[in-house]
């Protein structure tokens, strides 16, 4: 038997205007061991988000992006896998939850290869790989790498980043409400086109949002910089209660975006107005200060602990 355990973050994309290329890891975790069998067959047991709902064998997005990892390392399928996974990310809720166990099932998948295939499978390769399994490297690179992350593809169709640190001065706020809503269901409700003035109003504040979070926090900044015309407005009648939510922590001078595809709100809270968040929230809703993840995604084998 051999067993490795991975700590993934969960993330939130998008952050208003940098649509499909701007994440944030936050401080809130899935962790995964993963076990090789000789016992044919495929277990799972999930603690927390999930329990009782996602598949408990083949099914498994985890156990899927192993699969598909033995295979591109060239590794022999193994004959049993164990997998036990305490869930605190929300699902379909805009925080990287499939991300999140698309990263640790290819890392766990690598990390429990032989040492000369694992070699040879790049943080690269993981990076491709998971962001072909996701459609997209936005949750991908922040669950990856940590921190704030900017995403793209090259001329040749390969995901790239790179990493900033967030000003310390910010913390990520995460109001989570109890609806869900799935990533497919909010990309549905995109045109296939948008005004030029709105992708040049969306590329000036993207701009602007990497200044505003990584040296000059000020509520002012933070306000104009988070604004977005390219895809909230269009997802709001799937999210009527987030999209008002957005627009009352606006109103009282709190950077407020949907997180991810929704419906999770999140807000970039700052010594000014962390006190403005809970009058505008409702009970149904679950408000939560978290950090900021530096690192991203962390494997560690049991027995080296």
């Amino acid at each position: 038997m051999r067993t490795v355990d991975i700590r993934v973050p969960a993330t939130s994309a998008n952050l208003g205007p940098g649509f499909d290329a701007l994440g944030l890891a936050l401080s809130l975790h899935d962790d995964v061991r993963a076990t090789l069998t000789a016992e044919r067959g495929v277990h799972v047991t999930v603690e927390g988000e999930g329990a009782g709902e996602v598949d408990s064998g083949e099914g498994h997005l985890v156990v899927q992006a192993m699969r598909m990892t033995f295979d591109r390392m060239g590794v022999p399928q193994p004959e049993g896998i164990h997998l036990h996974c305490r869930n605190r990310i929300p699902h379909a809720r805009g925080l990287g939850s499939s991300s999140a166990a698309v990263c640790a099932g290819i890392l766990a998948a690598r990390a429990l290869a032989d040492s000369e295939r694992a070699g040879k499978f790049s943080d690269d390769d993981v990076y491709a790989l998971a962001t072909e399994m996701e459609g997209h490297p936005d949750n991908v690179a922040p669950c990856l790498a940590g921190g704030l992350t900017i995403s793209w593809s090259d001329h040749g169709g390969l995901p790239r980043m790179v990493k900033l640190a967030l000003d310390q001065r910010i913390r990520p706020v995460a109001v989570v409400p109890s609806t869900r809503l799935s990533t497919e269901a909010a990309r549905g409700l995109l045109p296939k086109d948008v005004p030029h003035k709105d992708a040049s109003f969306n590329a000036g504040r993207a701009a602007l949002l990497i200044a505003a979070l990584t040296r000059e926090p000020e509520r002012e900044l933070l306000l104009a910089a988070t604004e977005d015309r390219l895809h909230q407005h269009y997802r709001a009648p799937a999210m009527r209660a987030s999209a008002d939510l957005v627009e009352r922590l606006r109103a009282v001078g709190v950077p407020a975006v949907v997180s991810g595809a929704g419906p999770t709100v999140l807000a970039f809270s700052t010594s000014d107005t962390q006190d403005l968040i809970a009058p505008e929230v409702g009970n149904d809703w679950h408000i939560q200060l978290m950090d900021v993840d530096p690192v991203g995604a962390n494997v560690q084998f049991p027995e080296t602990r």
